[in-house]
Formats: C-alpha cells, structure tokens, sequence
C-alpha cells in the first residue's frame, strides 16, 4: 500500500508503476485487493486497466471502486451491468451522478432491486422518459413508489399517474407536494375500480344458497346465548366465505343493526367497518387480512377510498363504536338483529 501512498496527486502514472500495480491486483490475497480498492476509489491518477479489473472483482472489493472511481467510465459501467453480479449492478445504479445513459441500460435491464437502487439515487441523470418508466414500472414493482413520490425530478403529471396505485400514505406525500385534487383522482381510482368489480359481479359472484342467511342468524343467537359469540368467529366466517354469518355475527356483537353493518360493507371507504370491528375487539393488525376476505364475497368492497385508519394506532372499543355510528345511517334499512 506504500505505492498508493507514493504516487503522485498529480499528472500521469508511469507505465512501469501502473504495470506493478495490476500485476498485484491480479496476484495479491482478497484482503490486499481489498485495501488496494479502498486507497484507489477516490483517485483520478490510477490506471484504467486495474481500476477496471477491481471493478469486476468481488463486490466487497468492487464496490468502493462502482460507487466513486473517477477513472471509470460509461462503458466500463455499462460492461459491468452487463458482465457482473446483482450487487455490481446494484452499485452502479447507486453510483452518484451518473448519465443518462447508463440510467437509461439500468431501466432496459428492469431488475426490482436495481431500479429501485437506481431510484433512490437522486443525483443520477435520468431523462423525463427514463423517470416515466420507472413510474410505469412502479405498477408491478411496489419498493419503487416511495422513492419515485420523493424523487427531485418527478414531474406533476408523473405524480397523478402513480396516484392511481399508490398506497394512501404515499397519496398523501403526493397531493402534499403538488397541487393534487384528492378528491378528483379519488374518484377516478374508485370508478376505475369499480368498472372491474361491476364485470367481476357478473362473472365471478356467487350467490348464497337459498335459507342460508336465516340458518346463519339462529347459529348467531345460539352462539350469543352460549356466551361464545367472539370476534373470532367473524374472522373465521370470512375465512370461511359464510358473509351473512360475518353480517349478523357482527350486528348482534356490537349492537348494530344489519342495516348498518350492510352499509359499512358497501361503503366507498372501509373506515365505517374497521371500526364496527374495532367495537367488538377484533384486533387492528388483522384487519387487513379480513378486509381482503370479504371484499372476495362482497363485490370488492367496501372500497379503498380515504385514509388506512387501522395504522394510526389502538382504539377502545367504546371510541369505535362512537366512530362507527357517526359513520352510518341511524337505522339504514330498519333491521335490527333478532337475537
């Protein structure tokens, strides 16, 4: 290492000295290439051929080299995405400042892990088009999204794009960052998921058998008055794809009327039935599994407008049942459970 120490700030390395160096590289244990690499990352005097030989060395040695070489260039970069590891390329596409056009091979290439390397990396020099295919690749790649809705060069239009399938949180970070109309898009998400679900009423529905909601209202009433009517049972009926079992388990638990239960199901946002839920103990980290569970038997709803209220934290039974009834109708549809 006392070679790197001795090389000159300045000027060129002599021919001899670079011939050393690589034959050293080539020969040298892991651990001499190793410290060869880290004494070599920053500087611009050492020699293309060995910088280029550690470049495409194990990643624990290449990565100094990948992330801050000044020596490598966009074809060595690009022979190295084409050439080398998972990790390499990863490196790169972390690589501060790096051009259009290797940002643009990380993109043709469309591996999740390195696109979102690639998108975290906000002093790469990537195109309009090159961000507008990150943002489509978002759809299928979801590591993506968070980055991209905080990337400098993500543009208004970009932003109302990846709208359409982001989470609510990350909605949020985008309608705080640009002029975003929440409800307009909202809408927009919720016809769109709506014109699914209305064909797949038609094709994938499937009806209860006729009698089965009167004989799941007596299992309700047998069940309450054996002191065994638990929110278990209803996240087990949905497991289990008994929907009136769910409806008239959960009226007669919280004190609800079907009506009301029926409405927080129909819902465009499944804030009113997280919190009939929340009101008969059914804990907020499984909501999300029942939630799936029934939209599978209910049409696809209750919707996915508004916010993801099960991730602000614990609420008392007694606060969920004031939430839920200032949600509904007073008596929607004027049933009440006959338990």
């Amino acid at each position: 290492m006392a070679l790197c120490d001795a090389s000159p700030p300045a000027g060129e390395l002599s021919p001899v000295l670079g011939e050393i160096f690589l034959t050293l590289a080539r020969q040298a244990e892991r651990e001499v290439r190793k410290a060869l690499a880290d004494r070599l990352a920053h500087a611009d005097w050492a020699p293309v051929a060995l910088v280029n030989v550690l470049a495409l060395d194990e990643i624990e040695i290449a990565r100094p080299i990948l992330l801050s070489s000044p020596v490598l260039q966009d074809d060595d970069l690009l022979r190295v995405l084409i050439e080398a590891s998972l990790d390499h390329q990863i490196a790169v596409a972390r690589r501060p400042q790096i051009s259009g056009r290797v940002a643009d091979a990380v993109i043709d290439r469309g591996d999740p892990a390195v696109l979102t390397a690639l998108a975290t990396n906000r002093t790469a020099e990537i195109s309009v088009e090159g961000l507008r295919r990150l943002v489509e690749q978002s759809r299928r790649v979801a590591a993506l999204r968070a980055p991209l809705t905080r990337h400098p060069r993500l543009t208004e239009v970009l932003a109302e794009q990846m709208y359409h399938w982001v989470g609510t949180a990350l909605r949020q970070s985008i309608a705080a960052r640009f002029s975003v109309d929440e409800q307009r898009l909202g809408a927009a998400v919720y016809d769109a998921v709506e014109g699914v679900l209305r064909k797949a009423r038609v094709d994938h529905f499937e009806p209860e058998p006729p009698g089965r909601e009167e004989m799941e209202r007596r299992l309700v009433a047998k069940l309450k008055a054996a002191g065994q009517l638990k929110g278990g049972v209803l996240v087990r009926a949905a497991r289990e794809r008994r929907l009136s079992l769910f409806v008239h388990g959960l009226s007669a638990l919280g004190g609800f009327t079907v009506g009301q239960v029926r409405q927080a199901l129909a819902a465009a946002t499944p804030e009113a039935l997280y919190y009939a839920c929340a009101a008969v103990e059914i804990d907020r980290a499984v909501f999300p599994s029942l939630l799936a569970d029934l939209r599978k038997l209910n049409h696809g709803l209750p919707g996915d407008l508004g916010q993801a209220v099960w991730l602000r934290g614990a609420i008392s039974p007694a606060s969920a049942t004031r939430a839920f009834r200032a949600l509904v109708d007073a008596d929607p549809a004027g049933q009440r459970a006959a338990v």
